[in-house]
Parts: C-alpha cells; sequence; structure tokens
C-alpha cells in the first residue's frame, strides 16, 4: 500500500483498533489461473493470526494452497473532500477534490481448516467478540446443537499468519490548518455516516 510518511499509522495499538472497529477485511488470495480473487470475511485479530471462516459454497478457498501468500484488507471510513470546503480556493483556488479514508493492510500466508471442531472454536471466538458489550449477548450454545451441527459444516475455517501490518489515515494532514478545519466543517455539513466519521477522525487529530 502507498502511505506517505505524513499519512503513515505507526502505532500498532492504534491499527489493531481500526481493525477492531470495523471487524471484517477482504481476503485477496490468488487463484489458479493467476487471477486475484476476494471475499469480505469477518474477522478476529489476535497476536500475529487473523482468525476468519468461509462459505463451503464459495470456490476461492479450494484454490487456496497451504501456506499461500494473501493479503487482507481491512478498509474504515472514507469520504469524498471537496475543494469548496478549502479556505485556500478564496485565496489562490489552487485545490483539487480528493478522498479521505482510513484502511489497513495485512500481509501474510493463509491456511485452510476444514475440521469441524477448529471451525467450531473460530465461530465461537469470533461470536464472542462480536457479541461482546450487547444485552443479552448472543453464544453459539444459544442455538440447537443439531442446527449449530449443520451450519459448521457449511463453512471452512482460515487461519491467517501476519508478517507485514500497514496503517494508513488519508486526513488532510498536508493541509494547512485552515483547510482542514474547513473541510471538518463540510463533511458535518455533509452528514452521512462515512463523512461523519472522517471529521471525527480529523478531529481527532488536533
Amino acid at each position: 500500500m502507498y502511505v506517505p510518511p505524513f499519512n503513515a499509522v505507526a502505532d500498532e495499538d492504534e491499527i489493531r483498533a481500526m481493525v477492531a472497529a470495523v471487524g471484517s477485511a477482504e481476503l485477496i488470495t490468488v487463484g489458479e489461473d493467476g487471477y486475484p480473487l476476494a471475499t469480505l470475511l469477518p474477522i478476529m485479530w489476535h497476536e500475529d493470526v487473523v482468525i476468519a471462516h468461509m462459505a463451503r459454497a464459495n470456490p476461492q478457498w479450494r484454490e487456496i494452497r497451504a501456506d499461500a501468500p494473501a493479503l487482507l484488507i481491512c478498509g474504515g471510513p472514507q469520504a469524498y473532500i471537496s475543494p469548496t470546503w478549502y479556505a485556500a480556493k478564496s485565496e489562490h483556488g489552487r485545490v483539487v477534490p480528493t478522498w479521505n479514508y482510513t484502511a489497513v493492510h495485512l500481509t501474510g500466508t493463509v491456511q485452510v481448516h476444514d475440521d469441524v471442531e477448529w471451525v467450531r472454536a473460530a465461530v465461537t471466538a469470533l461470536t464472542s467478540q462480536h457479541e461482546d458489550g450487547r444485552v443479552p449477548p448472543w453464544a453459539v450454545t444459544d442455538a440447537p446443537a443439531e442446527y449449530i451441527a449443520g451450519q459448521l459444516r457449511g463453512i471452512v475455517g482460515l487461519e491467517f499468519h501476519v508478517l507485514r501490518v500497514e496503517g494508513k489515515a488519508k486526513l488532510s494532514q498536508n493541509r494547512s490548518d485552515a483547510d482542514q478545519l474547513g473541510a471538518i466543517a463540510g463533511l458535518r455539513g455533509d452528514g452521512t455516516p462515512g463523512a461523519t466519521a472522517i471529521a471525527d477522525a480529523m478531529t481527532g487529530l488536533r
């Protein structure tokens, strides 16, 4: 991922928080024909391992060799930035549109687990993570055992070993203070969820 120095997120705790806030990522692998394959998956990242699962009907997993190179892309909020929001527009007019966003790329190797007990443990852990804080939280054991057994037969597990971590927050860090404030105001006026989230992220940097 291209990351200019002023957009780099170097703190690992911050990067992990970015991934946890989204809770999913695109798994990208290369098929036997040499073309990329991608699937959005719920994920859980612990230490240097990411756990996920995929529908058995999805052909992507059948083309994953053991420990094959892979990429996980976790996309955060994003929003269009209008040049009309910049103070610089009225000063000299030399401004253009851009796109602000946050993203984390995890590069590593992936292995498929077609073992029901491994998959059960993975699904249980993923569910616990995403149900944490809900009242009441749902657990895998809340559903009938036979029903869960049938659902588990319909998926395979994925174990992703992280070898490289890249975090990026493109939040107008290269713009003047006045331009940043103008963009934040414009985003809040836009009012869409992505725009509001980017405005909050830009405010957090100030």
